[in-house]
């Protein structure tokens, strides 16, 4: 373990060393050319150097030194201190900031002393005056033509802007028009002189951009998200030392669990990840290049990866050819978040699939963070949800944090119904379920058949989990029901039962909403309906089935073939999704055959008889509302459906309100005819008159 008080020590004991031998090569200089000026008849060889060369004119012009502080000439041939050497012991001994940096940005000996120099004007007082005494009072400042000349090994390419003084910004050049850059002012950059010091943090440039990407650490991701990692790490530490790092493409639909992924990788990897804003990302391209070579320096000292999320509509051309352009300027990690693998970001990029815990390993994170209070609710919770670690620890945290009436199994149930509503309500129409089992009628068979529905759901995790159901396949693990029958025979009330005693979110579908005359868009709607409703606790309910579940026809036109697909779509989807779906229809016929396989439970809804006609009518009223000498066995004699007696119900209630009587058989009969004109049926005014009169 390396013990950072002794590196940082170390580190300024070197740092400390390396600018002494630069000051020891600007003092010997700065003597030379005060023999120079001093001494007329010294040894020309004595003072040779490549700013000499270019600058006769300048040291003639230079002001004198006193005569007592000119060295003699053997001073100016002294030996000079040699450059500080670093010899690493073993891991616990990490070079210094500067032999990292030069190592990791390729930097030359010369251009390494360059950037000493510079940064040497932030960490001694005295290299201003130095500098001046070196070339000239007006010039308190390292230049090229200082650095030339003073320091060893000397090489005019280091002044190239493809080198890497320039490239990576290293140094800051103040060089006013018409002025040579030779004799341009030069600057450390305050990044790379803090990093010197052994300062190692985000550059200031960059903080609006990105920020630390927090996740679950490696030891705490699932076994089958390691693997995700794994996969990327193998890859990664498998390339040759002058290969180009891959695009690392996490193809998924739950954006945290490919967050689980990139951290873990960047971990092993022995990096820090961060998150990119991509939608502030510049678009002019010179603008971009220079966060590129910014961003490309930040990944070699911290060094650290990048995360990314690519554009999920059409209309984002512009945001795409950006984050096409940066990543062609990078030579570093950079994950790419993506709901599907996109060929524009290159060949070379690696797919990986990052998808969320199994329900196992669900059920595992359900345990750990619930320990002694866990109880039975992890199997539950595990076998009616789809959520990744995130939402696990926050729903199990707030549950365990509230005080409340409820017990913590339904506080935990109730934090994950909230955790997966928000991205549904979007799609779909939320309907409050307020029926319960005491008031829905039905015959027995078709009772036996919802109650059937409700076990199943309930008893997933056992069946599927426990004893391994879920290992035969990996299709057909939701449950489908088929409500068929006329308009008012119960089958809406009978999904709200059902998710009043799921305690699930009822959605119904709005058709009008979903499906599109344009191509392709019907299929994108209906993909992100199941794509949201696959995290679990809500109960999707197709109302008017027929008109999105059809029959495939024959192919006669393009209209044919795209509305097939449409429907072989809706036919993989179902298949595949792992809720609880109830598609409803009064025409079964009209329903694709297909669609009929993959369904688990089909309930007939048929028209009441007496006897069920008479029991919703007893159920109808609430225990509140006032009545009086009330027929239900003639009431039930109204060949009507359970929906229409709901309205007659509601109807003559209206009515006893506006007269301020209790409600009669009377005001009822009233409303039945009111209902039966709606519904233009023909009125036996014998079967609607009052009992007793004329």
């Amino acid at each position: 373990m390396i013990d950072a008080a002794k590196w940082q020590e170390d580190n300024t004991k070197y740092l400390a060393s390396a600018v002494a031998a630069i000051r020891a090569r600007l003092h010997r200089h700065a003597k030379a050319e005060s023999s120079a000026l001093m001494m007329a008849d010294a040894p020309k060889e004595e003072h040779r150097s490549v700013w000499r060369l270019f600058s006769k004119r300048q040291i003639s012009s230079a002001p004198a030194e006193p005569a007592h502080a000119i060295a003699p000439a053997s001073a100016l041939t002294e030996p000079l201190p040699a450059f500080p050497t670093f010899n690493a012991v073993d891991e616990t001994n990490p070079p210094p900031a500067l032999v990292t940096l030069t190592a990791r940005l390729g930097l030359s000996a010369f251009e390494r002393d360059i950037l000493l120099l510079c940064a040497a004007m932030e960490l001694d007082t005295g290299m201003a005056a130095l500098c001046a005494r070196a070339q000239e009072p007006a010039r308190p400042y390292p230049t090229f033509a200082l650095a030339l000349t003073v320091l060893d090994e000397p090489a005019w390419e280091a002044l190239s802007p493809e080198r890497p003084l320039r490239y990576w910004r290293l140094i800051e050049i103040n060089q006013p028009a018409g002025q040579p850059l030779t004799v341009s002012a030069l600057r450390a950059d305050e990044r790379i002189v803090n990093y010197l010091k052994g300062l190692n943090y985000l550059d200031d440039r960059l903080a609006a951009l990105v920020w630390p990407l927090e996740g679950t650490e490696l030891q705490d991701a699932p076994q089958s998200q390691r693997s995700s990692s794994d996969t990327i790490v193998a890859r990664v530490q498998q390339l040759p030392k002058e290969g180009r790092l891959p695009v690392v493409q996490l193809v998924g639909r739950d954006g945290p669990s490919k967050e689980v992924v990139a951290v873990a990788a960047a971990a092993q990897l022995g990096l820090k990840i961060f998150r990119l804003q991509t939608g502030m990302l510049p678009q002019q391209p010179a603008d971009l290049e220079a966060l590129a070579r910014l961003w490309q320096r930040e990944s070699l000292l911290l060094p650290a990866a990048l995360y990314l999320e690519a554009p999920t509509s059409e209309g984002e051309g512009a945001r795409m050819q950006a984050i096409q352009l940066l990543l062609s300027r990078l030579d570093a990690l950079v994950f790419v978040d993506t709901q599907e693998a996109v060929p524009a970001l290159g060949s070379s990029s690696l797919v990986v699939e990052a998808a969320k815990p199994t329900p196992a390993e669900q059920q595992a994170a359900w345990s750990a963070v619930l320990g002694d209070a866990a109880g039975k609710s992890p199997g539950v919770l595990a076998g009616n949800f789809d959520l990744n670690l995130r939402a696990i620890r926050d729903v199990a945290r707030q549950a365990l944090a509230q005080d409340g009436a409820n017990d913590l199994q339904q506080r935990l149930w109730s934090g994950a119904v909230a955790a997966t509503r928000p991205r549904l309500d979007a799609l779909a129409q939320r309907i409050e379920p307020k029926a319960t089992w005491d008031d829905i009628v039905l015959p027995a068979a078709e009772a036996k058949l919802l109650r059937q529905i409700a076990d199943q759901v309930g008893n997933r995790n056992m069946v599927y989990e426990e004893w391994g159901f879920r290992e035969k396949t990996s299709r057909g693990l939701g449950i489908s029901a088929l409500f068929s029958g006329a308009s008012g025979t119960g089958k809406t009330m009978a999904a709200e039962v059902l998710a009043n005693d799921l305690q699930l979110s009822l959605y119904r579908i709005d058709l009008s909403a979903v499906v599109s005359k344009y191509i392709g868009e019907t299929e994108k709607n209906l993909r992100r309906l199941f794509d949201a409703a696959d995290d679990g606790g809500a109960l999707l309910f197709f109302d008017e089935a027929d008109a999105l579940f059809g029959k495939r026809s024959e192919v006669k036109d393009s209209h044919d073939r795209y509305a097939n697909i449409e429907v072989n779509y809706l036919l993989q989807r179902m298949e595949a999704y792992r809720g609880l779906a109830i598609l409803a229809t009064n025409m079964k016929t009209a329903l694709d055959q297909a669609f009929l396989r993959r369904l688990r439970f089909i309930v007939p809804f048929q028209f009441p008889g007496v006897a069920e006609r008479k029991a919703i009518w007893q159920k109808v009223f609430p225990h509140r509302t006032p009545s009086e000498s009330l027929d239900f066995d003639r009431l039930a004699r109204l060949n009507i459906t359970g929906g229409d007696i709901q309205n007659v119900a509601l109807n003559s209630a209206f009515l006893a309100a506006q007269a301020g009587t209790p409600i009669t058989m009377q005001l009822i009969l009233d409303a039945v005819r009111t209902e039966f004109r709606k519904l233009e049926r023909p009125i036996n005014e014998q079967d609607l008159r009052r009992q007793g009169a004329a």
